[in-house]
């Protein structure tokens, strides 16, 4: 049964769900900063998934990075899966501009995170909600 490590819930926001992946937010309000997390049990490498499944990663991955660098007019979409911290399977993909916070560095522990003011991470919900249409389902 698919459980999402604690460290991910605590460190961000449920926006919805792919085929695969659950889509989250990360708290980190510094850079729009989306996290998928296929939702299968005792992952914690991209080849732990079976080669359909690695697939629908890769697919459901290109398809958000396309959409978050044409929304947020991204200057570079960084994609990642580190897992250095938390095992659990996931892939980020990170909006950067060369003006975020970062800029050129890579985003982990440069600068302090910042919180999402009230109503922001509702107002991104909404952002992506017409805009992400390949099977995803808002959470």
């Amino acid at each position: 049964m698919f459980v999402m490590d604690s460290r991910l819930q605590q460190d961000s926001h449920v926006l919805g769900d792919f085929p695969l992946c659950r889509l989250l937010v990360s708290k980190d309000a510094n850079y729009p900063w989306f996290i998928l997390v296929p939702k299968r049990a005792g992952v914690s490498e991209l080849f732990d998934l079976n080669q359909e499944d690695q697939a629908q990663l890769w697919k459901e991955t290109t398809y958000l990075a396309e959409v978050l660098k044409s929304e947020f007019a991204a200057d570079k979409m960084n994609v990642a899966t580190l897992g250095n911290v938390v095992s659990q399977m996931h892939m980020h993909v990170i909006v950067r501009h060369k003006h975020d916070a970062a800029w050129p560095a890579p985003v982990w522990g440069k600068v302090p995170a910042v919180e999402y003011g009230p109503g922001q991470v509702e107002a991104i919900r909404l952002r992506l909600r017409d805009l992400l249409k390949s099977g995803y389902e808002e959470a």
